[in-house]
């Protein structure tokens, strides 16, 4: 049949049977009612969601792939009980359905079904936790269980993904649709038809320091007003928008950069920023959850589980490249950063578990663990930064060098500034700890240089010295003077810890030595005070900072990924 019936039993089949002398020995009539049913999705991810694509079935990556997108529903519009909108089974108000993925069954043929038939919706028990389906008028039999409309209709539904991509989830969601027929008393009814669709859930993607940026967090305490001037010139003066936590909210937790980390999610539909909560939950727990989820902008967190969270649980500890091309491999979102103990050792610390398994899920920034745990904090952000320039890849990787800082004092010396001053202090640097951190950090430009693709001329090694403190019974390095790779990135303009070194023809030779090797990259470097608010307490500007900035223009699904 070509086309749908317009009444039930329109159309017949007649079957003759004949003898062998041709004469007529019976005959059968078959009564045929042709119904229409589609569910269909935006299998081609232009926003329209098109009737009985091909390809709505089943999912591939790529420019010329195929297959629906379904946002996380985790950011919140209601305004009092605030919480994420995924954690209640109603929709708040349009703005909640837009967060939605549309999906609409398409159904022509007869006033009504034969009797007892029946539409049923269904997915796996294990999707059952993952998403949630709306319909928009009640058309119901049941859960899952739909009336017939008749004619030419559709019915629209609306899905609401409840989890991101996790351990033992790779955000493939298949949802059926079978016209059931009866078979007998007793007898179960059988599927007579199934229609699939196939959809995925945006990964949470985190974004690289070369993005243009939206709005700079900082906190307020009753000791960083030298640090908060010279914050606050320098986001006006680049032309952002400056939010400050203050003391009721922070509760002198100042650590703005550990406490949260910016992502989005992206679909055809809709796009909004999302914010990764640590596990680490000083006095800034509440920040995240309470100033930034809202309308239009989601909310995700892990907690750790069976053992107590470390400093590397911090979000200092996590960080992206730019986008990078390795051995012909893309990667046009950036590579995930994060530091872990050195991959033979059988003690020290790590980034929580389930932390990890969340960010290897999202698949689109393929993380890469550098070794971290040689520092007192641990961070990976203390040895290394992104900045944007205008040649080679358009980035250039700085990397704390205690070699850099040794041979830039030498030359110092060499040339009669040797009785400058530093700043006093009690610990005696040797070359054997400059060494065996500059160990450290070769270990990880090596891994660097491997996963991201990097050439020499693709480094800066900032001059960075290194002394050892004890903690936990283990010697563990922090930076001897401000951390100058420690710095914040608002597009041309750098916000870099001021370091305090030796004065040289009435300017620092740091300052110099940095300027020198960042200006000619079409950057400005500003130097801000943030020794005895932030360094003395072993962090620097990006420690106490947070941007938020804006998405990539690259659509996530147009990836080229091998799947497993």
């Amino acid at each position: 049949m070509t086309a749908a019936s317009e009444e039930e039993n329109d159309n017949k089949l007649s079957v003759w049977y004949y003898g062998e002398d041709k004469e007529v020995l019976g005959k059968a009539v078959l009564h045929l009612t042709a119904v229409e049913i589609s569910l269909d999705v935006d299998a081609d991810r232009d926003g329209i969601v098109e009737k009985n694509n091909p390809n709505k079935g089943s999912w591939k990556w790529g420019p010329d792939g195929h297959g629906a997108v379904l946002l996380v529903n985790c950011d919140s519009e209601t305004s009092k009980w605030k919480r994420p909108d995924l954690q209640q089974n109603y929709i708040s108000n349009e703005s909640d359905l837009k967060d939605m993925t549309k999906m609409v069954l398409r159904t022509n043929g007869p006033t009504e079904l034969p009797e007892g038939y029946r539409l049923i919706m269904y997915i796996s028990q294990g999707d059952s936790e993952r998403i949630r389906v709306y319909r928009s008028t009640y058309r119901g039999e049941g859960k899952g269980k739909f009336l017939y409309l008749g004619k030419e209709a559709e019915t629209n539904f609306y899905v609401e993904g409840l989890q991101f991509a996790d351990k033992g989830f790779d955000g493939l969601i298949t949802i059926n649709l079978s016209l059931f027929e009866p078979i007998g008393p007793g007898i179960p009814e059988r599927p007579i038809f199934t229609d699939t669709v196939v959809l995925r859930v945006s990964p949470w993607i985190m974004t690289p320091n070369t993005l243009n940026p939206i709005e700079v967090y900082v906190c307020s305490t009753d000791d960083n007003n030298q640090f908060l001037r010279g914050m606050r010139s320098l986001v006006a003066r680049s032309g952002y928008r400056l939010k400050i936590c203050h003391e009721y909210m922070n509760r002198g937790d100042r650590w703005m950069q550990d406490e949260m980390e910016f992502g989005f999610v992206d679909s055809p539909h809709k796009q909004f920023p999302v914010v990764l909560d640590s596990p680490r939950d000083g006095c800034l727990v509440d920040f995240p959850y309470y100033e930034l989820l809202g309308p239009d902008f989601g909310y995700v967190t892990r907690e750790a589980h069976k053992r107590e969270v470390n400093t590397l649980d911090s979000f200092g500890n996590l960080e992206v490249s730019p986008p990078v091309t390795v051995r012909g491999k893309s990667y046009p979102l950036g590579r995930i950063i994060i530091g872990v103990a050195f991959p033979i050792a059988t003690q020290g610390r790590n980034m929580t578990q389930v932390v990890q398994d969340f960010l290897w899920a999202q698949k689109v920034q393929d993380p890469i663990a550098l070794f971290s745990d040689w520092l007192c904090v641990g961070h990976v952000d203390e040895f290394l930064s992104f900045v944007p320039a205008r040649d080679r890849k358009g980035f250039r990787l700085l990397l704390a060098s205690p070699d850099a800082g040794y041979k830039l004092f030498r030359r110092l010396q060499k040339e009669g500034y040797g009785q400058s001053e530093l700043f006093d202090g009690q610990y005696v640097l040797s070359c054997d700890i400059l060494e065996e951190k500059e160990n450290c950090i070769d270990w990880n430009r090596d891994v660097l240089k491997r996963e991201l693709g990097l050439d020499e001329g693709d480094i800066i090694d900032l001059p960075i010295l290194f002394k050892l403190v004890e903690i936990d019974q283990a010697m563990r390095a922090v930076a001897y003077y401000p951390d100058m790779v420690n710095m914040i990135v608002l597009g041309k303009n750098l916000g870099i810890p001021k370091p305090f070194g030796p004065i040289v023809k009435r300017r620092c030779a740091l300052e110099t030595e940095m300027c020198n090797l960042l200006e000619p990259l079409g950057l400005n470097c500003t130097f801000i005070d943030d020794f005895t608010s932030y360094h003395q307490l072993q962090g620097e500007v990006h420690c106490g900072s947070n941007v938020r900035r804006e998405p990539f223009d690259f659509k996530w699904w147009n990836m080229v990924l091998d799947e497993i």
